[in-house]
């Protein structure tokens, strides 16, 4: 079902490196080594670089899921259109919920570092004040707000600036990390390893944290009806975007290892770039790295952004949620009702994270939250995945491995942090995270009521949908005045 005015989101807006440089803003380097490296050593100590390996390998499962089940289906809400149309629109509708709860939530966690960073540039001890973080996060968060209310080409031209600088930064500290001499720890090889681990229970922890690291490629999905030729870009993208912040991650977290104490992290988390920045180059290292976060934080906001706004826009289109939701500007061609619902909400979160502590306490709580919201619909998507091209798996080795297993065992290892994690979290995180899932029962059993035709889905196959694709691309091959051979929508 279209939107109420009839206009849809603008195609073809993006080209493919685009869409790569989207999928690694959104992951956004800096800002998730800013504002999660505390949280991920409270949880695993020196195990960190290895937190990260483990939870990469099962997470590009979850890439190729994604990556498959856009060639068969091109839709702004991604998981929350493939599992309603593979596994049960109810769970669908909990995956595009998750999503959209923890990319609100997000805009909290996201935004107080930078608030936090800005006054570090003046004076280190205002970035503790988190009245003033807030107030100074709440305004880098509206003028993100405003740049995606302009339009994806406005939103794209921003992000080549500010992921481009940001990279170099970062790149021109791990070579200057590797040229300095370590004063907490040597290099060690077990920090890949197991032994640092405290139990399962201990594995699962890190390995949630490190979800979030990840989490944000996905943006290239939800950007799919505006991307060109994004059957095969979305993919793409969100697979280099995926390697490239591994890649970063690692060698930040192995330069934290080495330079940085733990005593030293929890007591300035939410400057541990800063801290970092000051060991490797004294003086201007940090307000360097400052610079980088705040341009990774920018970066990240506008991709959080545009993923929760499209996902709503699907959920609007489809009377899952208000139809107005799936409103359309009619010059910026941007869902300004679901960006403005997302502006109110967001803003009066910034007043009540005021009351929840420190940064340092507050990032804690959003990060654990997020990450159960992301390993449930990451897991979903992995399991319609495998449902979607089920009449196929069996045709050749790399179908089966690349369509079935792997995303199968990324979809298990998201459920198993999961619950693991469940026993290790705090009483704020468990209610944010779950609470946060458990509220979107409320829209999603008052649509279902009203007879939205989400509830009524045709059945996504691969095998139906490759062999329609094979007979549409014969038919446009015989005419010659035929433009543009992919659909705009699903097969």
């Amino acid at each position: 079902m279209r939107n109420s005015s009839g206009r849809g989101l603008q195609p073809n807006v993006l080209g493919t490196f685009d869409t790569i440089v989207m999928a690694i803003a959104g992951s956004a380097p800096a800002y998730s080594i800013a504002a999660t490296t505390a949280v991920l050593v409270a949880s695993v100590g020196l195990a960190g670089p290895a937190a990260l390996l483990y939870c990469a390998i099962p997470m590009l499962g979850i890439v190729l899921a994604f990556s498959r089940l856009g060639r068969i289906d091109v839709n702004a809400g991604a998981s929350y259109s493939w599992v309603g149309r593979t596994l049960h629109p109810f769970l669908g509708f909990l995956s595009g919920w998750a999503l959209v709860v923890s990319a609100t939530i997000f805009m909290v966690a996201g935004s107080l570092p930078a608030g936090a960073m800005t006054l570090a540039l003046f004076d280190p001890a205002l970035a503790e004040n988190t009245f003033l973080a807030t107030a100074v996060g709440a305004a880098w968060f509206l003028t993100m707000l405003l740049v995606v209310l302009g339009g994806a080409r406005l939103t794209v031209r921003a992000q080549l600036l500010m992921s481009g600088v940001e990279l170099l930064i970062l790149l021109a500290f791990i070579l200057a990390a590797l040229l300095h001499n370590g004063s907490a720890a040597a290099f060690d090889w077990s920090w890949f390893g197991f032994s640092h681990f405290d139990g399962p229970a201990g594995f699962a922890s890190g390995a949630l944290v490190a979800a979030f690291y990840y989490w944000g490629w996905d943006v290239t999905s939800n950007l799919s009806e505006e991307t060109r030729d994004s059957r095969r870009t979305a993919g793409l993208a969100a697979l280099v975007g995926v390697g490239v912040v591994f890649l970063l991650f690692e060698a930040f977290t192995i330069a934290v290892n080495v330079l940085l104490t733990a005593a030293e992290i929890k007591a300035d988390g939410a400057n541990v770039l800063g801290l970092l920045g000051d060991a490797v180059w004294p003086g201007v290292g940090g307000k360097l790295l400052v610079v980088a976060v705040l341009l990774s934080t920018v970066a990240t906001l506008e991709t959080t952004l545009i993923q929760v706004t499209r996902s709503l826009f699907a959920m609007g289109r489809d009377r899952t949620m208000p139809a107005a939701l799936g409103t359309v500007h009619r010059r910026w061609n941007t869902p300004w009702v679901a960006v403005a619902v997302v502006g109110a909400v967001a803003l009066a979160m910034f007043v009540a994270s005021t009351a929840l502590g420190s940064i340092g306490d507050v990032l804690s709580a959003a990060v654990a939250a997020i990450g159960l919201q992301i390993a449930f619909y990451y897991g979903l998507a992995g399991i319609a995945a495998v449902v979607a091209y089920r009449g196929m798996l069996l045709t050749s080795v790399r179908d089966f491995v690349l369509g079935g297993l792997w995303p199968l065992l990324g979809a298990l290892f998201m459920f198993w942090i999961f619950v693991e994690a469940l026993s290790e979290l705090s009483a704020a995180s468990i209610a944010i995270g779950i609470g946060g899932l458990a509220a979107g029962l409320v829209p999603m059993i008052r649509y279902w009521r009203r007879g939205s035709s989400y509830y009524r889905p045709a059945r996504l196959d691969a095998t139906r949908a490759v062999a329609a694709e094979e007979h549409y691309a014969n038919s446009a091959s015989q005419r010659t005045d035929y433009a543009d051979k992919s659909p705009a929508t699903d097969f």
